[in-house]
C-alpha cells in the first residue's frame, strides 16, 4: 500500500480526533491536511502509520487549540462547536463513546479542559488508545498521561448530563417535537419541553439572535410557534437531520441555503435545550449560507401581514 493510500484509509480517524479536540470542522480539516504534508515529507516510514499519524494530528490540534483559546475568550456571545452532520469514523466496538463524545454538550464540556487534558481524554477515552501511544502523541510520560486522564474524566463526569439512552425513543420524541413545531402547536411543544427548557444560539455577533436566549417551556413554546409559520410562508424549510450525533435540524431559505442548525438535548423524555448555530462562519461546510438578516426581515414582514 502506498503512503497516500495509507493516509486516505486513516483520514476519517484523523479528522475525528482533530474535530473532538478543536470543535471546528474547518480547523480539523486543516489539521488533517497539515498532517499529510508532514507525512509526505517524512524521510522514514513509521512502524505504525496509525500511531504516527494520530500523534502528528494530535500535536497539530493541540497547537491550534492553544491559539484558538484566546479568540474564543473574546468571542461575541455563546461559543458552540461547528455543527457536524456525519462523523466519518466508525468503530462498532466504540460506537457509544464515539456518539456521546461528538454531541454539542460533550464538546462544550471538553472546552473546560486544558488542551493536553482534552487530547488525552479524546485519545484514551473516546478512541481507546493505549497510554503508551497517548504519551507518545502528547509528549508526556505515561504516568503524567494517566493523571491527565483521571483529571479530565473527573471534569467530564462532573458536568455531564446523561442523554436518553434509547436512540429510538429519542428520535421518536424529536419527531413529535418537529411535527408540533412545523404546525405551530404551542400546546404540543410545551408538552415536550422540560419546565426549564432553553433556546440558545451562537451567532458570533454576525447574525440575528434572540438576546441571551429564551428560557422556560412556556416562553420557548410560544417563541417557536410564532417563528415557524411566517418562516415557512416565505419558503423556508425545516429539515430534520441528526447533528453532532443528536436529533436536530437544518433550516434553509427558499433557495435551499443554510440559515442555521439546531441540536436537541433530550433527557428523561423531555427536551432540555435547543442549541442553534447561526454564525455564518460556522455553516459554510454545509453548503451555501443564507443571509440570516434578510431571512429574519422577510419572516417578520410575513408575520405582520398575517396579523
Amino acid at each position: 500500500m502506498s503512503r497516500a493510500e495509507e493516509f486516505e484509509e486513516l483520514r476519517p480517524l484523523l479528522f475525528s480526533i482533530a474535530y473532538r479536540i478543536l470543535g471546528s470542522v474547518s480547523e480539523a480539516e486543516d489539521a488533517v491536511q497539515e498532517t499529510w504534508l508532514r507525512y509526505e515529507a517524512s524521510p522514514t516510514q513509521p512502524v505504525s502509520a496509525k500511531a504516527f499519524l494520530s500523534a502528528v494530528v494530535t500535536r497539530i490540534a493541540i497547537d491550534v487549540l492553544r491559539s484558538a483559546r484566546v479568540r474564543r475568550e473574546e468571542y461575541a456571545g455563546l461559543w458552540f462547536p461547528e455543527p457536524l452532520l456525519t462523523d466519518p469514523y466508525a468503530d462498532p466496538e466504540r460506537s457509544a463513546e464515539l456518539a456521546d463524545s461528538v454531541s454539542m454538550a460533550a464538546l462544550l464540556l471538553l472546552e473546560r479542559l486544558s488542551p493536553l487534558e482534552r487530547a488525552v481524554f479524546v485519545l484514551r477515552e473516546v478512541f481507546g488508545f493505549g497510554f503508551g501511544e497517548v504519551a507518545s502523541a502528547v509528549g508526556r510520560s505515561e504516568a503524567a498521561c494517566r493523571q491527565l486522564a483521571v483529571r479530565a474524566r473527573r471534569h467530564m463526569d462532573g458536568g455531564r448530563a446523561r442523554f436518553e439512552a434509547d436512540r429510538r425513543e429519542r428520535e421518536e420524541l424529536a419527531g413529535r417535537f418537529f411535527d408540533a413545531f412545523r404546525e405551530g402547536d404551542v400546546d404540543g411543544l410545551r408538552e415536550l419541553l422540560a419546565a426549564d427548557a432553553q433556546l440558545v444560539g451562537d451567532s458570533g455577533g454576525k447574525a440575528p439572535l434572540w438576546g441571551k436566549g429564551v428560557f422556560g417551556a412556556e416562553n420557548v413554546a410560544r417563541m417557536l410557534a410564532a417563528m415557524v409559520t411566517p418562516f415557512v410562508a416565505i419558503g423556508g424549510v425545516v429539515e430534520s437531520h441528526e447533528v453532532n450525533g443528536q436529533p436536530g435540524a437544518i433550516f434553509r431559505d427558499q433557495d435551499g441555503k443554510v440559515v442555521n442548525t439546531w441540536t436537541l438535548d433530550i433527557l428523561d423524555g423531555q427536551i432540555q435545550m435547543i442549541r442553534a448555530v447561526i454564525n455564518p462562519d460556522k455553516l459554510g461546510h454545509l453548503g451555501p449560507v443564507a443571509d440570516a438578516w434578510t431571512v429574519v426581515r422577510e419572516t417578520n414582514q410575513a408575520r405582520r401581514l398575517a396579523d
